[in-house]
Protein backbone atom coordinates (compact mmCIF):
# COMPACT_ATOMS: atom_id res chain seq x y z
CA UNK A 1 0.00 0.00 0.00
CA UNK A 2 1.31 3.37 -1.04
CA UNK A 3 0.21 6.82 0.34
CA UNK A 4 -1.04 7.58 -3.45
CA UNK A 5 -3.36 4.47 -3.17
CA UNK A 6 -4.39 6.17 0.20
CA UNK A 7 -5.61 9.65 -1.10
CA UNK A 8 -6.89 8.05 -3.89
CA UNK A 9 -9.44 6.24 -1.81
CA UNK A 10 -11.71 8.04 0.01
CA UNK A 11 -13.65 4.98 1.45
CA UNK A 12 -11.13 4.32 4.52
CA UNK A 13 -12.43 4.61 7.61
CA UNK A 14 -10.33 6.84 10.09
CA UNK A 15 -9.23 3.45 11.94
CA UNK A 16 -7.77 2.39 8.76
CA UNK A 17 -5.96 5.38 7.93
CA UNK A 18 -4.62 6.08 11.65
CA UNK A 19 -2.92 2.68 10.99
CA UNK A 20 -1.47 2.91 7.13
CA UNK A 21 -1.06 6.83 6.47
CA UNK A 22 2.08 7.58 6.32
CA UNK A 23 2.88 3.80 7.38
CA UNK A 24 3.18 2.45 3.88
CA UNK A 25 6.00 0.04 3.48
CA UNK A 26 9.69 1.41 2.47
CA UNK A 27 10.15 1.51 -1.10
CA UNK A 28 13.35 0.56 -1.11
CA UNK A 29 13.23 -2.35 0.78
CA UNK A 30 9.77 -3.56 1.78
CA UNK A 31 10.07 -3.26 5.46
CA UNK A 32 6.94 -2.98 7.62
CA UNK A 33 8.46 -0.58 9.66
CA UNK A 34 9.88 2.43 7.64
CA UNK A 35 13.33 2.95 8.35
CA UNK A 36 14.23 6.26 10.45
CA UNK A 37 16.16 8.51 7.96
CA UNK A 38 19.21 10.01 10.54
CA UNK A 39 21.07 11.80 8.65
CA UNK A 40 21.90 15.40 8.40
CA UNK A 41 22.79 15.61 4.20
CA UNK A 42 22.55 13.71 1.61
CA UNK A 43 24.66 12.62 -1.62
CA UNK A 44 24.19 14.61 -4.51
CA UNK A 45 24.06 13.03 -8.07
CA UNK A 46 25.47 15.68 -9.70
CA UNK A 47 26.36 19.51 -8.63
CA UNK A 48 22.59 20.88 -7.75
CA UNK A 49 21.61 17.97 -8.83
CA UNK A 50 19.83 16.30 -5.58
CA UNK A 51 18.53 12.57 -5.50
CA UNK A 52 14.77 12.57 -5.56
CA UNK A 53 14.87 16.20 -4.39
CA UNK A 54 17.34 15.78 -1.06
CA UNK A 55 19.78 17.95 0.21
CA UNK A 56 19.80 18.57 3.64
CA UNK A 57 17.72 17.34 6.45
CA UNK A 58 16.21 21.00 7.88
CA UNK A 59 14.78 21.39 4.11
CA UNK A 60 13.75 17.72 3.37
CA UNK A 61 13.48 14.76 5.51
CA UNK A 62 11.65 11.31 4.49
CA UNK A 63 10.83 10.48 8.05
CA UNK A 64 9.26 13.99 8.19
CA UNK A 65 7.55 13.99 4.88
CA UNK A 66 5.52 10.90 6.20
CA UNK A 67 4.57 11.96 9.42
CA UNK A 68 3.55 15.14 7.35
CA UNK A 69 1.35 13.13 5.27
CA UNK A 70 -0.20 11.33 7.70
CA UNK A 71 -1.00 14.04 9.98
CA UNK A 72 -2.67 16.06 6.91
CA UNK A 73 -4.41 12.44 5.69
CA UNK A 74 -5.74 12.45 8.81
CA UNK A 75 -6.99 15.85 9.27
CA UNK A 76 -8.61 15.45 5.71
CA UNK A 77 -5.90 18.16 4.42
CA UNK A 78 -3.84 17.97 1.79
CA UNK A 79 -0.53 19.46 3.49
CA UNK A 80 1.16 18.92 6.46
CA UNK A 81 4.18 20.61 8.15
CA UNK A 82 5.99 19.47 11.03
CA UNK A 83 7.82 21.73 13.32
CA UNK A 84 10.03 21.12 16.57
CA UNK A 85 7.53 22.07 19.15
CA UNK A 86 4.04 22.65 19.43
CA UNK A 87 5.45 26.45 20.57
CA UNK A 88 7.31 26.26 17.41
CA UNK A 89 4.03 25.48 15.15
CA UNK A 90 2.20 28.53 17.03
CA UNK A 91 5.48 30.98 15.84
CA UNK A 92 5.19 30.11 12.42
CA UNK A 93 1.04 30.41 12.69
CA UNK A 94 1.30 33.71 14.31
CA UNK A 95 3.99 34.56 11.42
CA UNK A 96 0.77 34.76 8.97
CA UNK A 97 -0.21 38.62 10.77
CA UNK A 98 2.17 40.90 9.73
CA UNK A 99 2.59 44.58 11.39
CA UNK A 100 -0.77 46.07 11.64
CA UNK A 101 -2.72 42.96 11.42
CA UNK A 102 -4.82 41.76 14.52
CA UNK A 103 -5.38 37.99 15.77
CA UNK A 104 -9.00 37.46 17.50
CA UNK A 105 -8.06 35.12 20.36
CA UNK A 106 -10.17 32.57 22.22
CA UNK A 107 -9.93 33.72 25.95
CA UNK A 108 -9.06 29.98 27.35
CA UNK A 109 -5.44 28.95 25.56
CA UNK A 110 -2.20 27.67 26.81
CA UNK A 111 -0.28 30.42 28.55
CA UNK A 112 3.06 29.48 26.19
CA UNK A 113 0.26 30.63 22.67
CA UNK A 114 -0.47 33.82 25.27
CA UNK A 115 3.36 34.32 25.77
CA UNK A 116 4.19 34.24 22.61
CA UNK A 117 1.48 36.59 21.30
CA UNK A 118 1.94 39.05 24.01
CA UNK A 119 6.04 39.35 24.39
CA UNK A 120 7.07 38.22 20.54
CA UNK A 121 4.12 38.74 18.07
CA UNK A 122 2.62 42.71 19.68
CA UNK A 123 6.59 43.71 20.06
CA UNK A 124 6.49 43.71 16.13
CA UNK A 125 2.68 45.75 15.49
CA UNK A 126 0.77 42.62 15.61
CA UNK A 127 -2.35 42.85 17.99
CA UNK A 128 -4.01 40.08 19.92
CA UNK A 129 -7.59 40.65 21.30
CA UNK A 130 -8.67 38.08 23.75
CA UNK A 131 -12.51 37.01 23.36
CA UNK A 132 -14.69 34.65 24.53
CA UNK A 133 -15.68 32.85 21.79
CA UNK A 134 -17.46 29.63 23.32
CA UNK A 135 -20.35 32.46 24.35
CA UNK A 136 -21.55 32.51 20.87
CA UNK A 137 -21.01 34.41 17.32
CA UNK A 138 -22.37 37.62 18.61
CA UNK A 139 -18.86 38.04 20.60
CA UNK A 140 -16.69 37.19 17.31
CA UNK A 141 -19.14 39.53 14.73
CA UNK A 142 -18.43 42.74 17.18
CA UNK A 143 -14.67 41.91 17.68
CA UNK A 144 -13.81 41.36 13.55
CA UNK A 145 -12.62 44.57 11.80
CA UNK A 146 -10.50 45.03 8.47
CA UNK A 147 -7.28 44.24 10.78
CA UNK A 148 -8.69 40.81 11.53
CA UNK A 149 -6.11 38.65 9.80
CA UNK A 150 -6.72 35.31 11.74
CA UNK A 151 -9.27 33.87 14.28
CA UNK A 152 -7.36 31.79 16.80
CA UNK A 153 -9.02 29.00 19.24
CA UNK A 154 -9.29 25.80 21.20
CA UNK A 155 -11.58 23.07 21.08
CA UNK A 156 -11.70 22.20 23.97
CA UNK A 157 -9.94 24.79 25.57
CA UNK A 158 -7.37 24.77 27.85
CA UNK A 159 -8.00 25.00 30.40
CA UNK A 160 -11.34 24.90 31.27
CA UNK A 161 -12.48 23.13 28.67
CA UNK A 162 -14.80 25.29 26.60
CA UNK A 163 -16.26 24.20 23.49
CA UNK A 164 -16.55 26.77 20.38
CA UNK A 165 -18.75 25.70 17.70
CA UNK A 166 -16.26 25.52 14.41
CA UNK A 167 -18.71 25.47 11.71
CA UNK A 168 -20.64 28.74 12.79
CA UNK A 169 -17.04 30.43 13.41
CA UNK A 170 -16.28 29.85 9.98
CA UNK A 171 -19.76 30.87 8.90
CA UNK A 172 -19.34 34.07 10.54
CA UNK A 173 -15.60 35.23 8.89
CA UNK A 174 -17.68 34.18 5.75
CA UNK A 175 -20.55 36.72 6.33
CA UNK A 176 -18.04 39.15 6.93
CA UNK A 177 -16.48 38.22 3.41
CA UNK A 178 -19.59 38.68 1.88
CA UNK A 179 -20.76 42.03 3.14
CA UNK A 180 -17.24 43.45 1.39
CA UNK A 181 -14.98 43.23 4.41
CA UNK A 182 -11.53 41.02 5.23
CA UNK A 183 -11.88 37.46 5.51
CA UNK A 184 -9.47 36.53 8.44
CA UNK A 185 -8.13 32.52 8.79
CA UNK A 186 -9.73 30.17 10.77
CA UNK A 187 -7.05 28.97 13.11
CA UNK A 188 -7.86 26.06 15.33
CA UNK A 189 -5.77 24.07 18.19
CA UNK A 190 -6.76 20.44 17.99
CA UNK A 191 -4.75 19.29 20.22
CA UNK A 192 -7.10 18.29 23.49
CA UNK A 193 -9.49 16.78 20.65
CA UNK A 194 -7.47 14.97 17.88
CA UNK A 195 -8.80 14.21 14.34
CA UNK A 196 -9.69 10.77 16.33
CA UNK A 197 -12.86 12.89 17.79
CA UNK A 198 -13.12 16.27 15.71
CA UNK A 199 -11.87 17.43 12.52
CA UNK A 200 -11.81 20.82 11.94
CA UNK A 201 -10.67 21.48 8.45
CA UNK A 202 -13.93 19.26 7.44
CA UNK A 203 -16.03 22.22 9.47
CA UNK A 204 -13.96 24.87 6.85
CA UNK A 205 -11.65 25.68 9.30
CA UNK A 206 -7.82 27.04 7.16
CA UNK A 207 -5.43 25.45 9.27
CA UNK A 208 -5.21 23.12 11.89
CA UNK A 209 -2.74 22.41 14.16
CA UNK A 210 -1.06 20.21 16.99
CA UNK A 211 1.18 19.80 20.16
CA UNK A 212 1.93 16.50 18.52
CA UNK A 213 3.87 15.99 22.32
CA UNK A 214 -0.18 15.40 23.89
CA UNK A 215 -2.36 12.43 21.90
CA UNK A 216 -0.64 12.43 18.62
CA UNK A 217 2.48 10.70 19.96
CA UNK A 218 0.56 9.65 23.10
CA UNK A 219 3.56 8.31 25.42
CA UNK A 220 5.13 11.46 26.85
CA UNK A 221 8.46 10.65 25.13
CA UNK A 222 8.65 13.50 22.28
CA UNK A 223 8.35 16.86 21.54
CA UNK A 224 6.56 17.96 17.92
CA UNK A 225 4.26 20.27 16.42
CA UNK A 226 2.36 19.49 13.03
CA UNK A 227 0.23 21.79 10.74
CA UNK A 228 -2.09 20.63 8.82
CA UNK A 229 -4.20 23.02 5.66
CA UNK A 230 -5.85 22.59 2.25
CA UNK A 231 -4.96 25.97 1.51
CA UNK A 232 -1.87 25.90 -1.41
CA UNK A 233 -0.99 29.69 -0.68
CA UNK A 234 -1.24 29.20 3.44
CA UNK A 235 1.17 25.42 3.19
CA UNK A 236 3.89 27.55 0.62
CA UNK A 237 4.63 29.87 3.69
CA UNK A 238 4.50 27.86 6.34
CA UNK A 239 6.47 25.36 4.48
CA UNK A 240 9.02 28.59 3.42
CA UNK A 241 9.21 29.58 7.25
CA UNK A 242 9.56 25.95 8.15
CA UNK A 243 13.06 25.79 7.01
CA UNK A 244 13.74 29.77 7.28
CA UNK A 245 13.42 29.52 10.92
CA UNK A 246 15.05 25.79 11.18
CA UNK A 247 12.45 24.75 13.63
CA UNK A 248 12.28 21.48 12.50
CA UNK A 249 11.75 18.18 14.19
CA UNK A 250 14.56 15.26 14.27
CA UNK A 251 13.60 11.68 12.43
CA UNK A 252 13.77 10.04 15.24
CA UNK A 253 10.74 12.57 17.03
CA UNK A 254 9.11 12.04 13.97
CA UNK A 255 9.30 8.20 14.16
CA UNK A 256 7.83 8.32 17.29
CA UNK A 257 4.82 10.14 16.34
CA UNK A 258 4.59 8.21 13.23
CA UNK A 259 3.98 5.28 15.79
CA UNK A 260 1.99 7.04 17.86
CA UNK A 261 -0.88 7.78 15.37
CA UNK A 262 -1.19 3.89 14.20
CA UNK A 263 -3.00 3.56 17.99
CA UNK A 264 -4.52 7.12 17.82
CA UNK A 265 -7.95 5.40 17.41
CA UNK A 266 -7.81 3.24 20.62
CA UNK A 267 -6.63 5.29 23.21
CA UNK A 268 -8.75 7.84 22.31
CA UNK A 269 -11.73 5.70 23.19
CA UNK A 270 -9.54 4.96 26.36
CA UNK A 271 -9.27 8.53 27.27
CA UNK A 272 -12.81 9.35 26.55
CA UNK A 273 -14.43 6.49 28.55
CA UNK A 274 -11.90 6.64 31.49
CA UNK A 275 -12.20 10.79 31.63
CA UNK A 276 -16.06 10.42 31.32
CA UNK A 277 -16.28 8.37 34.75
CA UNK A 278 -13.69 10.41 36.28
CA UNK A 279 -15.89 13.39 35.67
CA UNK A 280 -19.00 11.69 37.02
CA UNK A 281 -17.09 10.15 40.06
CA UNK A 282 -15.80 14.24 40.81
CA UNK A 283 -19.30 15.53 40.31
CA UNK A 284 -20.56 13.17 42.88
CA UNK A 285 -18.49 14.38 45.54
CA UNK A 286 -19.96 17.44 47.74
CA UNK A 287 -16.39 18.55 48.15
CA UNK A 288 -15.92 19.23 44.38
CA UNK A 289 -17.16 22.80 44.00
CA UNK A 290 -17.18 22.77 40.26
CA UNK A 291 -16.10 20.23 36.65
CA UNK A 292 -15.04 21.07 33.92
CA UNK A 293 -15.47 18.29 30.99
CA UNK A 294 -17.92 18.69 27.68
CA UNK A 295 -18.32 15.07 27.20
CA UNK A 296 -15.65 14.31 25.26
CA UNK A 297 -11.53 14.11 25.18
CA UNK A 298 -9.59 12.63 28.04
CA UNK A 299 -9.18 16.38 29.63
CA UNK A 300 -11.10 17.27 33.26
CA UNK A 301 -10.90 20.04 35.21
CA UNK A 302 -12.08 20.65 38.76
CA UNK A 303 -12.53 23.40 41.52
CA UNK A 304 -12.49 21.50 44.80
CA UNK A 305 -14.76 22.81 47.10
CA UNK A 306 -13.14 24.82 50.74
CA UNK A 307 -12.93 22.11 53.71
CA UNK A 308 -12.06 18.95 53.29
CA UNK A 309 -10.17 16.69 56.04
CA UNK A 310 -8.40 20.16 56.92
CA UNK A 311 -10.39 22.60 56.49
CA UNK A 312 -8.11 24.29 54.10
CA UNK A 313 -9.24 27.07 51.04
CA UNK A 314 -10.19 26.00 47.63
CA UNK A 315 -6.68 26.44 46.66
CA UNK A 316 -4.63 25.01 49.33
CA UNK A 317 -6.97 21.17 48.87
CA UNK A 318 -6.02 21.85 45.22
CA UNK A 319 -2.53 21.87 45.73
CA UNK A 320 -3.13 18.96 48.63
CA UNK A 321 -4.87 16.80 45.90
CA UNK A 322 -2.48 17.12 42.97
CA UNK A 323 0.47 16.16 45.73
CA UNK A 324 -1.36 13.61 47.06
CA UNK A 325 -2.23 11.12 44.06
CA UNK A 326 -0.05 8.10 43.23
CA UNK A 327 -1.01 7.54 39.51
CA UNK A 328 -2.08 11.09 38.38
CA UNK A 329 1.61 12.13 37.87
CA UNK A 330 2.33 15.51 38.75
CA UNK A 331 3.50 17.00 35.86
CA UNK A 332 2.93 19.63 33.18
CA UNK A 333 1.22 18.11 29.91
CA UNK A 334 -1.31 15.81 28.74
CA UNK A 335 -2.13 12.95 26.33
CA UNK A 336 0.11 10.36 27.09
CA UNK A 337 -0.83 6.97 28.26
CA UNK A 338 -0.36 7.54 31.66
CA UNK A 339 -2.59 9.83 34.02
CA UNK A 340 -1.16 13.16 34.67
CA UNK A 341 -2.28 16.33 37.06
CA UNK A 342 -1.29 19.73 38.05
CA UNK A 343 -2.37 23.02 39.14
CA UNK A 344 -2.11 25.41 35.98
CA UNK A 345 -2.08 28.61 37.75
CA UNK A 346 1.36 27.86 39.26
CA UNK A 347 2.96 25.70 36.11
CA UNK A 348 1.64 25.67 32.26
CA UNK A 349 -0.41 29.10 32.72
CA UNK A 350 1.66 30.77 35.31
CA UNK A 351 2.54 33.38 32.49
CA UNK A 352 -1.20 34.47 32.28
CA UNK A 353 -0.97 35.61 35.80
CA UNK A 354 -2.34 39.43 36.27
CA UNK A 355 -3.95 39.26 32.67
CA UNK A 356 -7.65 38.88 32.09
CA UNK A 357 -6.80 35.49 31.12
CA UNK A 358 -5.60 34.60 34.84
CA UNK A 359 -6.51 30.91 36.10
CA UNK A 360 -7.95 30.12 39.49
CA UNK A 361 -5.13 29.28 41.82
CA UNK A 362 -7.20 26.24 42.97
CA UNK A 363 -8.46 24.62 39.33
CA UNK A 364 -6.92 21.65 39.10
CA UNK A 365 -6.27 19.78 35.66
CA UNK A 366 -6.39 16.31 34.96
CA UNK A 367 -4.85 14.58 31.74
CA UNK A 368 -6.71 10.65 32.45
CA UNK A 369 -4.77 8.01 30.74
CA UNK A 370 -5.94 4.54 30.01
CA UNK A 371 -5.03 3.24 33.32
CA UNK A 372 -8.52 0.81 34.76
CA UNK A 373 -10.55 3.02 35.65
CA UNK A 374 -11.66 1.61 39.15
CA UNK A 375 -7.53 2.52 40.19
CA UNK A 376 -7.79 6.09 39.03
CA UNK A 377 -10.58 6.55 40.60
CA UNK A 378 -9.27 5.23 44.12
CA UNK A 379 -6.65 7.43 43.32
CA UNK A 380 -8.36 10.61 43.38
CA UNK A 381 -10.78 9.57 46.06
CA UNK A 382 -7.63 9.52 48.48
CA UNK A 383 -6.06 12.61 47.59
CA UNK A 384 -9.51 14.37 47.86
CA UNK A 385 -10.12 12.36 51.42
CA UNK A 386 -6.83 13.94 52.47
CA UNK A 387 -6.85 17.10 51.02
Amino acid sequence: MTDHHLHDDPELAFETLAVHAGAEPDELTGAVAPPIYQTSTFAQDGVGNPRRGYEYARSQNPTRERLERAVARLEGGTHGIAFASGSAATAAIAELAGQGDEIVVGDDVYGGTYRYLERVRRGAGVDARYIDLASGQDALWEALSERTRLVWFETPSNPHLKVVDIAATVASVARREAEGGRRPLVVVDNTFASPALQRPLASGADIVFHSATKYLAGHSDTILGVVATSDDAVAERLRFLQNAMGAVPGPLDCFLVLRGLRTLHLRMERHVANASAVAEFLRGRGDVAVVYYPGTGGMVSFLPAAGGAHGRAPADRAIAVAEGTRLFTLAESLGGVESLVEVPAAMTHLSVAGSALEVSPALVRLSVGIEAIDDLVADLTRALDGA
